[in-house]
């Protein structure tokens, strides 16, 4: 049976007639993989690369963490610092599949959809299942090998239990999840690698109950709590400031839906969704013991949302209107109880022609009207042309937008952790700013002080176009090219200088940007119980007001030797933190027995950090983190019918950078035993 997806179209398709770039990530692959949180599984995926500032993000065809949309069952997760939602605190358990759709996303899905959207869809099971496991491993990042339960080693134990049951015509299920790990650090630029404790509690609970033949209700609700002990050093402007504290998180979500059958053409979607995240973070400095800080952050967003789907012969119509209520509280912005709200009213609308056995083609769109900026008019269209039985096409061209959020409309803080810089949002920058030059605290004005107004929404334009080719039935080949353009994207920037040196930054609508690449992969079953997967992506990004003063002769890039010279294109490396190439690997050995051994090897070039010859533009000889590789190895085999083991080893090659990539741990060696127990096998242990 061919798989089926419901990210790309809003509604069940078969994955072979979708007209967009999509992957899809199944069960068995992330239990094979000893995948435990979503960066894990992730990581390992064609075209996506992770970043280690403020949590784990996502970065998908070159575009920034903020401009990915994360879902869960089709609604948005609440909860970012910095534009980043950390995907290391979203557990695997009880994940049925990921949906991962590639391009601009927007005239489905609304704002932070620009590169895309990641769908995490929840198992629902249609007959009674118990199933447990429990998971230990051990690394030790200085000695290269752990030895278990070690005072030093970095210790990591994951236990999951899945219950689902009925009551009558109710379908119940339940979900819990506990990590207890040491992590070597979870902020960037973090100098020490002592274990930190890390507590992470996961329960989620689905309840689904048939009203007749034509309707169904479905309540799905989760919780999810992250406990973190902290010890930073950090070093800003020559001077070490060391804190230590603890952090605790904490998010809710709620989603009721109804679905209701009008008739065989036509159904209704009702859907609700309540979510709730809370961030508190207390640190206190080694070198001011009477000193503290205190950093909270609320986030609740509310939705409603009803969508229609009529289907005819040869067209469907999908369309929707909705109401979301957004509201915010943080200490970094002026003060707590001071709430920030924005209100979304939207609709969207997407036909679908189907002319025959080769073409399918798509158009939709959404209109977003914000209470705090302007709106947006997100239009895209989509074809798939099945030139023959084993070679099809695709092409999308959409646009997509990304709204300010609260952080830079309203964001009043002071990094006093990390050398006093503040960062102010635009609603409030000129005002605060002005006031200090009154009192005489402001050195200097930057240039960019003028420019400061309200904030715009930032737009793109995407065109994806791919092919498919299967030239065996054992062997699937794919080649994608992509092009992003992004208007009036949001950057940071120095407006003003403190007396004291410390510097002042705010938001401003200046760049406009491009990313651009091409992306493969091959599956081959080369043997009944051999299998091999690759992917390749090779990135190219810019600003592209740079790049029009690099065509002109007005950049200069200077040598090691302290001379100046002329830039050129070749020296032109583009937006930073993104690495031009990118790989994976894959080889499966699994027989009749369920038996299998699963490597991954997987690459990432070198990329950009810092500009450091002070031109102000990012060239060959800027500061760079080094490109490296890992190795991953995993195996398992069933012991009776209901119990299974896995072994492994994660990073075997123990690669480390603890200053660029802080979240990555060093080679760490795993034991997972899991349990099942399917219907037969839960009335004995009843009867007993």
């Amino acid at each position: 049976m061919e798989e089926v997806v419901v990210t790309a179209t809003r509604q069940e398709r078969r994955l072979g007639n979708v007209t967009i770039p999509v992957n899809l990530i199944q069960r068995k692959q992330i239990q094979q993989a000893g995948s435990l949180r979503l960066r894990d599984i992730l990581q390992e995926q064609p075209g996506i690369q992770l970043t280690s500032n403020f949590g784990t993000g996502i970065q998908m065809q070159g575009l920034n963490p903020e401009h990915t949309l994360i879902l869960i069952d089709g609604q948005p997760l609440v909860g970012r610092t910095s534009g980043v939602l950390d995907v290391s605190r979203i557990a695997l358990a009880g994940i049925k599949r990921i949906e991962v759709v590639k391009g601009p996303s927007s005239s489905l899905y609304g704002s932070e959809a620009m590169a895309g959207v990641i769908n995490l869809i929840t198992e629902n099971p249609t007959q009674p299942l118990l199933e447990a496991s429990l998971r230990y491993g051990v690394a030790d990042p200085d000695q290269g090998w752990g030895i278990p339960f070690k005072r030093n080693s970095f210790q990591q134990t994951e236990a999951d239990l899945q219950a689902t049951y009925f009551i009558g015509k109710l379908k119940v299920r339940h979900s819990n999840n506990l990590l207890f790990a040491d992590g070597v650090s979870f902020r960037p630029f973090s100098q020490d690698r002592i274990p930190r404790p890390i507590h992470r509690i996961t329960h989620q609970t689905s309840i689904q109950q048939n009203l007749g033949n034509r309707a169904e209700l479905k309540l799905l609700a989760r919780y999810n709590q992250d406990r973190f002990q902290q010890e930073f050093s950090v070093r800003n402007n020559g001077v070490t400031i060391d804190s230590y504290g603890r952090e605790l998180n904490s998010e809710l979500n709620i989603q009721p839906t109804l679905f209701f059958r009008i008739s065989e053409k036509i159904r209704l979607h009702t859907r609700g969704y309540l979510t709730s995240y809370s961030g508190d973070q207390k640190l206190r400095f080694v070198q001011k013991p009477d000193s503290s800080y205190l950093d909270r952050f609320e986030q609740r967003l509310f939705r409603i949302e009803e969508q229609v789907d009529i289907k005819k012969k040869n067209y469907t119509v999908t369309a929707g209107v909705g109401f979301q209520l957004e509201q915010a509280n943080s200490t970094r912005y002026d003060a707590l109880a001071n709430q920030k709200q924005n209100n979304v009213s939207y609709v969207f609308a997407q036909w679908e022609l189907n002319t025959g056995e080769k073409w399918i083609s798509i158009w939709g769109a959404r209109y977003d009207h914000h209470t705090l900026f302007a709106g947006a008019l997100t239009p895209k269209w989509s074809l798939r042309y099945q030139a023959k039985p084993n070679l099809s096409f695709t092409a999308s061209v959409g646009q997509g937008f990304k709204a300010p959020d609260f952080r830079q409309l309203y964001l009043n803080f002071t990094n006093t952790v990390a050398g006093g810089y503040s960062v102010f949002g635009t609603q409030d920058a000129i005002r605060v700013i002005n006031e200090l030059n009154r009192l005489g605290q402001i050195a200097e004005l930057k240039p960019d002080f003028t420019k400061l107004t309200s904030l715009r929404p930032e737009h793109s334009t995407g065109i994806n176009v791919s092919m498919q080719y299967n030239p065996t039935p054992t062997i699937t080949s794919q080649l994608s090219v992509f092009r992003n353009d992004i208007q009036s994207l949001i950057d940071v920037r120095q407006v003003a200088t403190r007396t004291d040196g410390s510097q002042l930054f705010s938001y401003l609508n200046v760049n406009r940007a491009f990313t651009q690449g091409l992306e493969t992969s091959l599956q081959w079953q080369i043997h009944k119980n051999w299998s091999i997967n690759s992917g390749y992506q090779l990135l190219l990004t810019g600003d592209k007001e740079e790049w029009e003063q690099i065509l002109q002769g007005k950049e200069y890039v200077r040598e090691s030797n302290g001379s100046s010279r002329v830039m050129n294109k070749k020296d032109y490396i583009g937006l930073p933190n993104r690495s031009k190439h990118q790989g994976q690997l894959k080889v499966k050995y699994e027989d009749r027995e369920a038996r299998y051994v699963f490597i991954r090897l997987l690459y990432r070039s070198r990329w950009t950090v810092a500009n450091s010859n002070g031109n102000g533009v990012h060239d060959v000889q800027d500061e760079y983190a080094n490109g490296f590789a890992q190795l991953h190895i995993a195996g398992g085999l069933p012991i009776n019918n209901t119990i299974s083991l896995q072994a492994g080893i994660d990073n075997l090659l123990n690669y480390q950078d603890i200053f660029y990539l802080p979240n990555l741990a060093g080679r760490t060696v795993f034991i997972t035993v899991r349990a099942k127990f399917e219907p037969k096998q839960i009335k004995k242990i009843n009867h007993h």
